[in-house]
């Protein structure tokens, strides 16, 4: 019996060492990982800086009273060079794409895909032209109509009243009368 006593002790021992390696072999793993990851959001990162350089040219052109865009990269989870609120590049799943993307109130909406960033920088191009006719269409002023549309009278309102007065005290009266001659 005691080799069988020495047996379970030395199975006992056996186990936490073979759990304790395996948790320590799962802790280097995950941090080769986590590096791997790291390298990959610090590639993206540059890429993304990369881009932003090129579009350098193009912000410059756009005149300091129009104030509708704020680019900048945001670092997070998934990092993005954001151009306004709306709107931001991403990188694709393989992280070399780059992906125009636009959120709109039907969802998100990708402008434009590529591996160029000459590409992705006429896209862009043609986001923020799109956004500054939208801005001016929206500060037109629409003319109020005229005096002459203000100084005419509107009779045909109060004649259409009138009438849709006297048919509704019809409509009752003979409603009246039929429930009356039915409960004879």
């Amino acid at each position: 019996m005691s080799d069988a006593q020495n047996t379970g002790n030395e199975a006992r021992e056996a186990r936490p060492t073979r759990l304790r390696d395996a948790l320590r072999q799962a802790r280097i793993e995950a941090a080769d990982r986590t590096g791997v990851v790291v390298e990959l959001r610090d590639a993206e990162v540059a890429r993304l800086e990369i881009l932003n350089e090129a579009l350098d040219p193009l912000f410059a052109e756009i005149p300091e009273r129009i104030d509708l865009f704020d680019r900048g990269i945001s670092q997070g989870e998934a990092p993005r060079l954001w151009l306004d609120a709306v709107a931001h590049v991403a990188m694709g799943r393989d992280k070399r794409i780059y992906r125009l993307v636009q959120d709109t109130s039907f969802g998100r909406i990708v402008l434009a895909e590529s591996h160029d960033v000459a590409v992705v920088v006429a896209a862009v191009t043609d986001y923020v032209a799109r956004r500054m006719i939208e801005r001016e269409r929206a500060m037109v002023v629409t003319p109020v109509a005229g005096p002459a549309a203000a100084g005419k009278p509107r009779r045909g309102g109060f004649w259409m009243f009138v009438l849709g007065f006297l048919l509704g005290a019809l409509a009752l009266f003979g409603l009246a009368l039929y429930a009356s001659l039915r409960n004879l």
